[in-house]
C-alpha cells in the first residue's frame, strides 16, 4: 500500500558521476551492486552527494520487515527500510519508475504490501522446467516484488529432484541438487522463499513406479492410482526419507505436505471400499476412528518430522476433515484450492476455526495445461478486476464478518500445474502468466479497488517489463 507526496523539483534519474551508495559491510551491499549494474551505475562509500542514490538501513523504520520509505530531494535519492527486504523492494520501484519515466520526482514515497506471502506455485513434476527457466522466473517475480515460489516436484508423472537415498524414483529428467542450490541462492539474493512440496498420501505414482509393494489396493484388490497404503509402515519410511534427505537444500521456513485428493477418501465409503485401513486406523485410534482419522494422522505424523526439522508444514484444504477422533496438528497452514472435491469444507469454516489460510482459489488461480476438467486459464483482467485474497472459493468472498485481513488470509500463489504437459512450450508457460502474475502482485500489495484501468494497467506492466 502506497502513500506518495511529490513536490515541484528536478527529480532524481541515473546519471554520469551518480552512485548507489551503501555500507559495504552492511546487509544492503548486495542490494546496491544489483541496482547499479541494473541502472549502469557505480557503487560507493556514504556520504550520499548530488546525484547519488543512497540504501539506508534503520532498525526503526515503520511498517514492517517489508516496508520502505523512498526520498527524493536537493538531486539525491534515498531508500530507507528496517531491513534489506524492504530495501530491496525500495530498489524495485527505483527500477520500474526509470523504466516508465526516465526518472524520480522529488518527493516521498511510503510503501509496503497489504499481504506477507505473495508468489508462484509451479508443478514441476508433470511438466520438467529447467533450472534457467526457473531463475527467468524468479527474476520477472522480484521486479514484482513477490517472494514465494513452491516447487511441486512429485507426482504420479515425475519425480524432479535428485535424490541419493532413493535414486531409484527419480525421473530421468530432473534437477540436480546443485541446480536446487543455485535456485535457492538466487532466490535468496531476491528475497524469495523457495517452498518444496513432496505431495502425500496421494500424487505418489513416481514412487510407486519403484516401490509397487506400497500401492493402495481397495477391497477388490484393484490398486489405487498415485496412492500409498498408509497402514504400511514403508510408505511413511520412504516419505521421511526423501523429506529428511532433501530439506537441507531449502533453508525457507515452510514444508509443503500435499494431503489432497487421496482416492481412499474420494469414495462414497471409505470403510466399506477400503476396510483394511479402517482396521488399521481402529487398532491406532480406537473403535470410533475411521480412514479420515488414519489420513489425519498420516499427515500429523508428516507434520512432526518437518517440525523436527525447522520448517512449519502446509497442506491443500482437503486434507483437513469435518470432525473425527484425529484432529490436525495446528501447526498448518492450510492452502486452499477447492471447493469441487468430496467432502469439500468452505474456506469460512477454516477462518471460524483459527485457521490461517492461504489463497490459490482454483476459480482465478489455477493455470491448468491443456485446460481438462472445465479449467480455463486465468487471465490478468479477470484477477485484476474481481478477485482479492477474501475470494477464496468461487467468485465471492466469504461471509461478512469473517477476518480475512493479512493475519488470517496471509496471501496467495498463482499456480502452474502440468496435467496435459505437451499442451505448451516452456516460453507458452511464461507468456501466458506474465499478465496473471503481474495483476495477482498488484492485487496482494494493495488489495484495494485498483485505480488504474485494466488498458491502463496492461500499458503500464508493459513499459516496465
Amino acid at each position: 500500500m502506497r502513500e506518495a507526496d511529490t513536490v515541484a523539483g528536478d527529480g532524481w534519474r541515473p546519471g554520469k558521476g551518480g552512485r548507489i551508495v551503501a555500507d559495504p559491510g552492511s546487509q544492503v551491499a548486495d542490494e546496491a551492486r544489483m541496482l547499479a549494474g541494473e541502472l549502469g551505475m557505480a557503487t560507493g562509500r556514504g556520504p550520499a552527494r548530488r546525484g547519488d542514490l543512497e540504501l539506508v538501513l534503520d532498525r526503526d523504520h515503520p511498517g514492517g520487515k517489508e516496508a520502505y520509505t523512498l526520498t527524493v530531494r536537493d538531486g539525491r535519492a534515498r531508500i530507507t527500510g528496517s531491513t534489506d527486504a524492504g530495501v530491496f523492494y525500495g530498489t524495485r520501484t527505483v527500477r520500474q519508475a526509470v523504466r516508465s519515466a526516465g526518472r524520480l520526482p522529488d518527493g516521498e514515497i511510503r510503501d509496503r504490501p497489504d499481504r506477507p506471502q505473495r508468489g508462484l506455485h509451479l508443478d514441476t513434476a508433470r511438466k520438467h522446467f529447467d533450472a534457467a527457466w526457473i531463475e527467468a522466473r524468479l527474476r520477472e517475480m522480484a521486479d514484482l516484488k513477490l517472494n514465494q515460489l513452491a516447487l511441486h516436484f512429485s507426482d504420479d508423472q515425475g519425480f524432479r529432484i535428485e535424490s541419493e537415498t532413493h535414486p531409484e524414483v527419480v525421473s530421468e529428467q530432473a534437477l540436480s541438487k546443485a541446480e536446487v542450490r543455485r535456485i535457492v541462492r538466487l532466490a535468496r539474493r531476491l528475497h524469495i522463499t523457495v517452498i518444496p512440496e513432496l505431495d502425500s498420501p496421494g500424487h505418489l505414482g513416481a514412487v510407486l513406479r519403484a516401490h509397487p509393494d506400497l500401492q493402495l489396493r481397495n477391497a477388490a484388490g484393484t490398486p489405487v492410482t498415485g496412492a500409498v497404503d498408509i497402514s504400511l509402515p514403508g510408505s511413511a519410511r520412504i516419505v521421511d526419507d526423501l523429506v529428511r534427505e532433501l530439506a537441507p537444500l531449502f533453508p525457507g521456513r515452510y514444508w509443503h505436505l500435499g494431503g489432497d485428493e487421496y482416492r481412499a477418501l474420494m469414495v462414497t465409503d471409505p470403510e466399506a471400499s477400503y476396510p483394511h485401513l479402517a482396521a488399521a486406523a481402529r487398532k491406532r485410534y480406537g473403535p470410533r476412528a475411521t480412514v479420515q482419522d488414519l489420513a489425519t494422522g498420516w499427515l500429523n505424523d508428516r507434520a512432526a518430522v518437518v517440525t523436527e526439522l525447522g520448517k512449519r508444514p502446509k497442506a491443500w484444504n482437503d486434507g483437513f476433515f469435518r470432525g473425527g477422533v484425529v484432529r490436525p496438528d495446528r501447526a498448518f497452514e492450510i492452502e486452499y484450492w477447492t471447493g469441487k472435491e468430496i467432502g469439500a469444507r468452505p474456506p469460512a469454516e477454516y477462518l471460524r476455526e483459527g485457521w490461517t489460510v492461504v489463497n490459490l482459489n482454483d476459480e482465478y488461480l489455477y493455470y491448468v495445461l491443456g485446460q481438462p476438467n472445465q479449467f480455463v486459464y486465468p487471465t490478468g483482467e479477470r484477477i485484476y478486476r474481481e478477485w482479492s485474497p477474501a475470494v477464496l472459493r468461487g467468485t465471492g468472498p466469504v461471509p461478512a464478518g469473517l477476518d480475512t485481513g493479512p493475519g488470517r488470509v496471509p496471501g496467495a500463489r498463482l499456480a502452474v500445474w502440468g496435467d496435459i504437459p505437451g499442451a505448451q512450450t516452456a516460453q507458452q508457460v511464461a507468456d501466458g502468466i506474465r499478465l496473471p502474475l503481474t495483476a495477482l502482485a498488484q492485487r496482494l500489495w494493495d488489495p484495494a479497488r485498483p485505480r488504474l484501468s485494466w488498458p491502463a494497467f496492461v500499458s503500464l506492466a508493459d513499459r516496465l517489463d
